[in-house]
């Protein structure tokens, strides 16, 4: 069995301590941003016709894509619940099994 998200958290949090983004404090809304920054992103890259994955050859290193920024999102969600001690597996677990009591196409909400 692979990695756990519990210890995914830790391990993304450690890391971005490490590389200082938590030296000072931030608060819930910059965090929410941030997320939503990622959103943005990865909105930017379909609307560009990009594919979930590809190297740009000015960075060969680094991963580019929608995929990307669609884990950049999870990458921040469990860098801020481990920072905030929330146990986002826990949580996961509980709306998961809250939704599957919910009946077909619950809420009727369009876009």
């Amino acid at each position: 069995m692979g990695v756990s998200l519990d210890s995914l958290q830790k391990a993304i949090h450690e890391m971005a301590k490490e590389k200082g983004w938590w030296e000072e404090e931030r608060g819930f809304a910059e965090v929410i941003a941030l997320a939503h920054s990622e959103l943005s992103e990865a909105l930017e890259e379909y609307r560009d016709g990009k594919g979930m994955l590809y190297y740009n050859e000015d960075n060969p290193n680094k991963p580019e894509g929608i995929g990307i920024e669609m884990a950049d999102v999870i990458i921040r969600i469990l860098d801020w619940a481990e920072h905030a001690d929330v146990d986002i597996e826990e949580m996961i677990r509980l709306k998961f099994n809250y939704n599957a009591t919910r009946p077909y196409k619950h809420g009727g909400k369009k876009i």
